[in-house]
């Protein structure tokens, strides 16, 4: 049987007209409140006891909470899986990613180790899988280029030729890269300590998705001279893709085809076996680990073959075995990457909370965003210290992480362990593995980023203005780099959001026959003005930025030029009275004749259409400011010196308390001027002009 819906229900509701003193009266209105004060919140804080204490540690180390709970049973065998499909996965995209913070492969084989431990303990999120990820790992190789580049380490060869110091080189750039991991932490760890995790929803998906987008861009152009094994120049500042494009293009006739046919070769296995985990995924216990097997058949082949020294193949070079002793980082560095720093640790958490948050919706379990800056930041500060980069969750990783049965963060500790294993024992094995085999893996790894294209025609169905976004963070991105791009990107937010705001839509309302309801009248077509009302709303808080356009935009759709009213009406004043002044020479009697004639021209009314109310609809406000009182005290004063009288309906019970604050109720402004609905408001203004029996002249059914 198909289900009427609504059309079949109807409501009556019978109850007395009322303004702002009846509703005190009737909800029973008090002045407490629940909420502690200051007072109270600082001396709870400084409060000690076994269960604060115990709450403080369950709060900032989840670990504690959900691992002795841990059910072997229901979770190991998951975790255990997914783990290992995770750590083979972290294997070949921690060397890839590794160049492209132009790292030696090693450094990133220990950024896949030591922060996803830390993560175990501190953070929130069972399914997200902490690492390399492509879109960090460009944003940290740009700062160790600019300030370690190749310029600054050339010595002189045997023979008089320079050649680039690269040992010296990439010690140095393990110093700027850690320094910065550090700071970057030390942000993300202060931010999360003064409960700033809301920071992250200035950057809206638009923008991020945008910005990924972008730096995909980057990180594809950088992995070109690996592909074609060409030497390109370092640019930087705004157009620096650009010009290395045209370099790279420049340089396509010194190709080194033996380099080129083992990356086509490579990328096209990758692709192909790609697709087929992709298609067969649901029939898959495991998904392929094919981006491992390219690793080993291409370093076994290069090896067995002596590529290197055949067909000059550039290949990883020496992986040293074991792990080296932590040190701090060089503050020296903190003063040149302070900016870097802010940039990655924003970019770093929105990306991570952000799948955080989508695992926790589908889970249904919760994921705190301040306690996820403090575990991201320790992540990168205690990694920064044993020689790691800066980590988020990577979305291809967390995706196997999920679908392989991960339940819990144990699968991460089971992916360490296979990292671990590899650099003490198995790293060395991996030395004549090419580097351009390691950038077709991260070519494939951007499709998920180039996919985010789409999302252009879909934007432009559904939000223009989003798309705006997109696409100024998407050409900032790649024109000015990936520090200025940002920085424009969330500048341009912030102003589409000013201009939302600013740019409100305002409409008149009319009821809707046999209803209580009150509609824009150029949307609805049945939506009637009634007669001597308007009623007047904006669509967004009334504010400084657009308290001005709120008045004009009054006066523009009410038809009511109020500047010209009233110089119209202290014409008229100062005419009648010097009316008056010749009237007092006069005789008493005739005097008082023409007084009385005169009084009735003062009566005439202000507005030729008959208006005698406007409504103000502030339900859609949430706060009033100065500039806003000020403009409803002007509206008030001004409209009521041409006998206009002007009510407020639907106000939050938040601003009336605002408006309490600064003294907005007065004798002329009093609170019987405030309605809860438009609705009251009407009734009560067609009562007092004499015209109650009004609505039930336009009352009538009406099919809904």
């Amino acid at each position: 049987m198909e289900e009427k819906g609504s059309q079949s229900l109807e409501y009556f509701v019978k109850r007395e007209v009322l303004d702002e003193l009846c509703l005190d009266e009737v909800a029973q209105k008090g002045t407490w409140s629940t909420k502690p004060t200051l007072g109270d919140r600082v001396k709870d804080s400084l409060r000690c006891s076994v269960p604060r204490l115990k709450h403080i540690l369950l709060t900032w180390i989840p670990v504690l909470s959900w691992l002795p709970r841990y059910s072997i049973r229901e979770n190991a065998l998951g975790d255990v899986i997914s783990g290992c499909s995770v750590g083979i996965m972290h294997l070949p995209q921690g060397m890839a990613y590794a160049l492209l913070a132009s790292l030696r492969p090693v450094y990133g084989l220990y950024t896949s180790l030591f922060p996803v431990l830390v993560y175990f303990i501190f953070g929130t999120s069972r399914h997200i899988s902490i690492g390399t990820f492509a879109v960090i790992s460009i944003m940290v190789g740009s700062v160790t280029e600019r300030l370690a580049p190749d310029s600054n380490f050339i010595v002189n060869g045997t023979n008089g030729t320079e050649t680039v110091d690269i040992d010296t080189r990439d010690a140095y750039r393990v110093q700027v890269a850690c320094a910065l991991t550090v700071l970057a932490g030390l942000f993300q760890i202060l931010l999360g300590v003064v409960r700033f995790g809301f920071v992250v929803t200035y950057l809206s998906e638009p923008l991020i998705r945008g910005y990924t987008t972008g730096s995909a861009c980057h990180v594809c152009v950088s992995q070109l001279k690996y592909l074609f094994g060409v030497s390109l120049s370092r640019f930087t500042g705004p157009l620096s893709l650009i010009y290395t494009v045209l370099e790279i293009c420049s340089l396509l006739p010194q190709t080194q085809v033996p380099g080129l046919v083992v990356s086509l070769v490579a990328l096209a296995v990758l692709i192909v076996v790609k697709e087929i985990n992709d298609c067969y995924r649901q029939k898959l216990p495991l998904p392929i680990p094919i981006e491992l097997i390219v690793v080993i058949a291409a370093t076994v082949i290069t090896h067995f073959c002596d590529l290197p020294s055949k067909y000059n193949i550039d290949v990883v070079g020496e992986i040293p075995s074991g792990l080296k002793a932590p040190s701090a980082p060089d503050t020296t560095f903190f003063s040149s990457v302070i900016g870097d720093a802010f940039a990655v640790a924003i970019v770093g958490f929105a990306i991570n909370i952000s799948l955080g948050k989508t695992f926790g919706l589908k889970y249904g379990y919760k994921v705190d965003s301040n306690q996820e800056l403090i575990a991201v930041g320790l992540s990168n500060t205690i990694g920064g210290f044993f020689h790691c980069y800066c980590v988020t969750s990577s979305l291809s990783r967390s995706l196997v992480q999920e679908s392989t049965g991960g339940k819990t963060q144990v699968a991460g500790v089971i992916s360490s362990i296979i990292v671990l294993i590899t650099v003490l024992k198995i790293g060395p094995l991996f030395e004549d593995l090419p580097k351009a085999v390691l950038s077709t893996i991260v070519f494939v790894n951007l499709k998920g980023m180039f996919k985010q294209f789409m999302d252009v025609p879909l934007l432009w169905k559904t939000n223009k203005v989003d798309l705006l976004v997109w696409l100024v963070t998407f050409i900032s991105t790649v024109v000015l780099n990936l520090d200025m791009g940002l920085a424009v990107a969330i500048a341009f937010s912030m102003l589409t959001f000013i201009f939302r705001t600013q740019l409100p839509r305002y409409s008149i309302l009319g009821n809707l026959p046999g209803t209580e309801l009150y509609l824009d009248t150029d949307t609805y077509k049945e939506a009637k003005e009634i007669p001597g009302i308007k009623i007047f709303r904006s669509s967004a808080t009334i504010y400084y930025t657009n308290a001005e356009m709120f008045l004009e935009a009054l006066q523009e759709k009410s038809g009511i030029e109020i500047g010209k009213l009233l110089s119209a009406k202290k014409k008229q004043d100062a005419k009648q009275k010097r009316k008056q002044e010749k009237e007092k020479k006069k005789a008493k009697k005739e005097a008082k004749k023409q007084f009385s004639g005169h009084g009735d021209e003062a009566k005439e009314p202000a507005c030729e259409s008959g208006m005698h109310s406007i409504i103000l609809d502030i339900s859609t406000t949430s706060f009033v400011d100065t500039v806003t009182v000020k403009t409803l005290k002007n509206i008030f004063r001004d409209f009521g010196q041409v006998d206009l009288d002007i009510y407020l309906a639907g106000c939050q019970a938040c601003v009336v308390e605002q408006l309490e604050a600064v003294d907005f109720f007065s004798a002329s402004i009093p609170k019987t001027r405030l309605f809860i609905t438009v609705h009251d408001a009407v009734l009560y203004i067609l009562k007092k002009r004499g015209k109650a029996d009004f609505v039930l002249d336009v009352s009538r059914n009406t099919q809904m």
